[in-house]
């Protein structure tokens, strides 16, 4: 066992929200213990922060990665009360609540009541034009239906539609689930991915039930800082959780170097070494790998058996960001945006209405619209060029909202390989993971978006998760 007078060497590998987060809870976690650490976090991009990348522009607050995070999901309020930046915190506009879906070109409300695309009001659900006679009928069956015997994994999308039906799994649960994971609710894991349904089912003997409930006690539990919304941000963007990070690891001492290349990592008798493609060596006692699974299977594989990370499969997306006029726009927004099933034949997956969902986001004779393009069954949208890209992306806000106007500026962003998908069995394949490389190479710990969620708040959870393994 190593004294606590000894400094420990930590490398983070991956300067995203997971590998800030990570060092941000070392540091805490080291404080705590009175242990002496010295961090170094090295990252392959140019700058820090992932996926997280928010642009000022003409007046403009313009996210080209994640736009804001689940305000129930307590892990980034903390980090942002711990970084003095509870104040920036902003909810979405109070006048945009409707979100829409779309269904043979014609956008319809969503019922009220609808949490995460499980009816938990009958009434609105019964009225809805979305589904069929049959398919809410269907739907109402989960309140009469047996619980499956809790045996193991299971896809979401089979869940789903074992519970409530294919309309309800097609129509309204997977363009609302798939968006987050980009992915086929068929092949996505339901333990990985959303463990409240099962644990509904298993509890309540019905996932409606199970959902009034759980949405009566995340009410009762929501912070008076997330109560402005369902979802939150920052007032000048998600940027402002980066950089509010790096400049508290620069503080306590954390040296950060972006724009540096992992090449392996070699085992030596009492620590390891991590080999940049520069030639450098830096030597750690401990490491931490938040980097893609792809990426962390290249670095780890001279060290374990780490197929798991190769059937981590990725999918490829891009967000098309256009401002306008109002004066030329021609519409006004009365919610915050829609969805699009996949059955509607569209480019676009979804579209925000940003100016409308987000008052920040841009002066108020400005409209900002943002489309979403690609899933794990469409990743050749995602490679048009970018005239082909705009043009497509026109073509459908025309065809679903009559937009002819001529945007004032368009910014493309591709997230080349940026959404992990959850394989069924994914929660258990990762365990065996983790506990062959605390065997074969102990003082290594994975973790990310590969692993236990891919929001924000996950990616900050783990991080700290993290931060008690290394130091445990």
């Amino acid at each position: 066992m190593r004294s606590t007078d000894t400094i420990d060497r930590i490398v983070i590998i991956g300067g995203g929200i997971s590998g800030l987060s990570s060092a941000f809870y070392l540091q805490r976690e080291a404080e705590r213990q009175g242990r002496e650490i010295a961090i170094t976090v090295v990252e392959g991009a140019p700058a820090f922060g992932g996926k997280i990348n928010t642009l000022q522009r003409d007046g403009f607050v313009i996210e080209k990665g994640p736009d804001s995070f689940l305000a129930r999901k307590q892990a980034i309020i903390d980090l942002a009360k711990e970084l003095g930046l509870e104040g920036e915190l902003t909810a979405t506009n109070p006048a945009a609540k409707k979100t829409y879906i779309l269904f043979r070109k014609k956008l319809y409300p969503m019922p009220p009541g609808l949490v995460l695309g499980v009816p938990t009001e009958i009434m609105p659900f019964a009225k809805t034009g979305l589904l069929s006679w049959g398919g809410k009928l269907r739907a109402l069956m989960d309140l009469v239906l047996p619980a499956r015997p809790a045996n193991g994994d299971e896809s979401l999308g089979g869940f789903m539609e074992r519970r409530v039906g294919t309309e309800v799994m097609r129509r309204i649960a997977e363009p609302l689930l798939a968006g987050i994971y980009a992915g086929d609710l068929k092949k996505l894991s339901l333990k990985a991915t959303f463990p409240q349904f099962a644990e509904s089912e298993r509890k309540h003997g019905s996932l409606i039930r199970g959902m009034q409930s759980n949405r009566k006690a995340t009410a009762a539990a929501t912070t008076a800082t997330a109560k402005g919304g369902t979802f939150l941000t920052f007032k000048r963007g998600l940027s402002t959780l980066v950089e509010a990070l790096v400049n508290a690891l620069k503080r306590g001492g954390v040296e950060l170097r972006s724009g540096v290349l992992t090449e392996r990592i070699e085992k030596r008798d009492d620590c390891y070494d991590v080999v940049l493609a520069s030639g450098e060596t830096l030597s750690a006692d401990r490491i931490v790998v938040t980097t893609p699974a792809y990426a962390a299977a290249d670095l780890l594989e001279n060290l374990a058996e780490v197929g798991e990370l190769r059937g981590v499969r990725y999918v490829s997306v891009a967000n098309v960001v256009m401002a306008f006029d109002k004066e030329t726009f021609g519409l006004d927004f009365d919610g915050s945006g829609f969805v699009v099933p996949r059955s509607e034949g569209l480019h676009i997956t979804a579209c925000t209405w940003t100016s409308s969902k987000w008052l920040h986001s841009s002066p108020k004779d400005k409209v900002l619209l943002r489309c979403y393009v690609g899933h794990s069954e469409d990743q050749e949208s995602v490679k048009l060029p970018d005239d082909g890209l705009i043009a497509a992306v026109r073509r459908d806000i025309r065809e679903t909202m009559g937009i002819s106007a001529e945007p004032l500026f368009t910014e493309i962003t591709r997230l080349n390989q940026s959404m992990p998908q959850y394989p069924v069995g994914h929660v258990e394949r990762m365990n065996d993971l983790r506990h062959r490389l605390s065997e074969k190479a102990p003082g290594i710990w994975v973790t990310g978006a590969a692993f236990d969620g891919v929001g924000l708040p996950d990616c900050i959870r783990q991080g700290k998760e993290a931060a008690k393994h290394i130091l445990g």
